[in-house]
């Protein structure tokens, strides 16, 4: 037997397999039986000559020969993927298919973006995952999506990031903390204040970092989170102050539970970046899709802030390779 004989069927079973690490699980995710999966890795494994898998203890892993036919099986899909996407093109600008990350900051906004979009595109298909902006990045050097919506550039990556709208930076507080009615509050007097801050690496804690580097002054960690709406909790709770995109903040700003301090130097503005691997071949979909972010998303911010659209300062600045 030669991997002639090999199927895409058996390739695709393998690969979940593979990634999921069980038989059962790779079962329920192509809604097949277990022993329907076993036949599959089976037959292919006959077909390669060598084990691709080996248990130990309870444990599956991957042999060396599995990771090798692991790498062919996903260009395979990738290959096939682009391929379906290209006779979509054919039939033109129709339907298709967008694999989107975001980090978690941006989900604030996100949603409403794609709504927007998919007015215009009803048939398209979109597949959205929001994690941290270290995920994020993996996923995109790993090409596992499309386009990426962040704050920071992935200098990481030979990436292609333009900017498409402000993202500006605040301080919030409880509403009863002694400095949420000051005027004008200089920076050292924040900084002598306990923070709740994100995780190393986000784009959150990076953005806070350079405030406080720029001025020479440290800050002090009372608590670290991963999450925005912890850290809104926690602020409101009292637990202390917090540095924070304002888009995340609307609904608390309105509704008086948090409050924007007046500090100096505030707010930072920094960019939302919409990402692609340089080398990338976007699909027409994933093409349409980045050039509505680019018009569309000052516009959504304009009309979820009242404020006036930072396209003309932005795009003076043009995209970065990272």
């Amino acid at each position: 037997m030669s991997m002639q004989h090999a199927t895409l069927r058996q390739l695709k079973v393998f690969e979940a397999a593979a990634a999921l690490r069980s038989f059962s699980k790779a079962a329920e995710a192509l809604h097949l039986s277990q022993p329907g999966v076993s036949m599959h890795i089976k037959e292919l494994e006959t077909n390669v000559g060598m084990p691709l898998f080996e248990r130990i203890g309870k444990k599956l892993f991957v042999t060396e020969a599995g990771q090798e036919l692991l790498g062919r099986a996903r260009e395979i899909m990738r290959a096939l993927k682009d391929a379906q996407e290209a006779f979509d093109a054919l039939k033109g600008l129709r339907r298709g298919r967008i694999n989107l990350a975001v980090v978690s900051t941006a989900k604030y906004f996100a949603p409403r973006l794609l709504a927007r979009f998919r007015k215009q595109f009803p048939d398209t298909e979109i597949r959205l995952a929001v994690n941290n902006r270290t995920s994020v990045i993996e996923q995109l050097g790993a090409n596992e999506v499309d386009l990426a919506i962040m704050g920071r550039s992935p200098e990481t990556l030979d990436a292609l990031a333009e900017p498409f709208a402000e993202n500006p930076h605040v301080i919030i507080a409880a509403p009863d903390h002694p400095l949420a009615t000051r005027r004008r509050i200089a920076e050292d007097v924040v900084a002598r204040e306990t923070f709740v801050v994100r995780e190393p690496g986000s784009g959150t804690r990076l953005a806070m970092e350079g405030f406080f580097d720029d001025r020479h002054l440290s800050f002090r960690v009372g608590m670290e989170m991963a999450s925005n709406e912890t850290i809104k909790q926690a602020v409101m709770a009292g637990i202390g102050l917090s540095f924070i995109s304002r888009h995340t903040i609307d609904l608390e700003l309105k509704t008086g539970r948090l409050v924007a301090l007046d500090v100096r130097g505030m707010p930072v503005v920094r960019h939302w970046h919409v990402a692609h691997l340089a080398k990338k071949r976007l699909s027409p979909m994933a093409t349409a899709f980045k050039q509505f972010v680019l018009t569309e998303g000052p516009r959504l911010m304009q009309d979820e802030q009242g404020a006036s659209p930072a396209r003309t300062t932005v795009r003076q600045r043009g995209a970065k390779r990272a």
